[in-house]
């Protein structure tokens, strides 16, 4: 089956040089390229960095700023530097394009989640081209994604696309330091791969967040929801046209896919990490069942103790009884009385099955 909807990430260091303004020309190639891809028969939902970095570039503060600050000043300018960019090259290929900001708090809840679905549907379902950053310019610092790596990641399993692709300026993951000649390209990393953290170095872009093991994990986890996740290089001429259109052997590491399907709730379930209200601790039997092939819930059998105070509805945590974070689950019932219920056999699941998100 052929790839219909794709969702592609551009990184701060693709879009910018290294004194921090826009590459205008790679810019328009790549808006060329996306063009080429809607006209394909592709949708396209594009999520793209260097608003702080082309808003650094444009304007020096009068005085001294902290990084929290600094990023609301240059955001601000660069982000309208950079849409203005995007719309005007779109157009000039006869095609439109729509800004979407947002922030870690719009996946908090199930109607915030859903509401940004439908606009983003409302957008490709009318031809336009949703370009998707985080707000810096309100975002708090607790609760900001990594980078638009995440965000990126949470779009995707959101939007149910058939592949991400994480442009940056190398080709992918490395075995070891990519600068060093003796490091070789993952071209393929299998679904059932583990930590990937011992071939990636920890140095993180000249302009953005995050860095290459945060978009390892990112792209683990996309994975893991039957998603298929390619990192490539996005200074490399034509690269998208080349990996989606012309099917090319183009150097870059693919996150293999698994085979299954995973339900809007659990994908918001799983996009909502960081907005937990408390944690169910379960014995090591619980365990063994939630973490089996069989569909298990969690039972107040297999509670062995209640944190936090949380209300029925409210998203809490799953751990084992040494505090090891094993996923999320929306809660049934409040902390009261799942702690009245813990222990007891024959009652209902205090996390259903519907409602449980398990990591790897």
């Amino acid at each position: 089956m052929s790839i219909r909807r794709v969702a592609i990430k551009i990184g701060s260091n693709v879009l910018t040089q290294k004194d921090g303004k826009l590459n205008m020309e790679r810019l328009a190639s790549l808006v060329d390229q996306l063009a080429q891809l809607k006209q394909a028969g592709f949708e396209v939902i594009l999520i793209s960095s260097g608003a702080v970095a082309s808003g650094r570039s444009e304007i020096v503060p009068k005085m001294k700023l902290d990084s929290v600050e600094a990023r609301q000043l240059f955001s601000a300018v660069g982000q309208a530097k950079l849409i203005n960019h995007y719309y005007n090259l779109f157009e000039g290929k006869g095609m439109k394009c729509g800004q979407v900001l947002t922030t870690k708090e719009n996946f908090r809840s199930r109607l915030h989640f859903l509401t940004m679905k439908q606009c983003l549907s409302t957008m490709l379902e009318n031809g336009v081209i949703p370009i998707l950053n985080e707000n810096d310019t309100i975002s708090v610092t607790e609760l900001m994604f990594t980078d638009n790596d995440e965000l990126s990641g949470l779009v995707s399993e959101m939007m149910t696309v058939d592949e991400l692709i994480i442009l940056s300026n190398v080709d992918g993951i490395y075995s070891g330091d990519p600068n060093l000649p003796d490091a070789e390209l993952i071209r393929t990393v299998p679904s059932e791969k583990g930590d990937l953290s011992q071939y990636i170095a920890t140095t993180k872009s000249n302009f953005g967040r995050g860095g290459m093991l945060t978009k390892s994990n990112i792209a683990q986890k996309v994975a893991k929801g039957g998603i298929a996740v390619r990192i490539a290089n996005g200074t490399r001429p034509n690269i998208l046209v080349d990996l989606l259109i012309a099917n090319k052997e183009i150097p870059c590491t693919l996150f293999v896919p698994e085979d299954k399907t995973v339900s809007s709730v659990k994908k918001w379930i799983g996009a909502s990490q960081g907005f937990t209200k408390g944690a169910l601790l379960l014995n090591a039997g619980a365990v063994s069942a939630i973490q089996s092939p069989k569909a298990t819930s969690v039972l107040p059998v297999g509670v062995v103790d209640v944190i936090g105070e949380f209300l029925a509805g409210d998203l809490v945590e799953i751990k084992t009884s040494n505090g090891e974070v094993l996923g999320l689950g929306k809660s049934e019932y409040s902390a009261e009385r799942s702690k009245e219920l813990m222990g007891m056999h024959g009652q209902k699941p205090l996390v259903h099955y519907d409602y449980l998100y398990l990591y790897d």
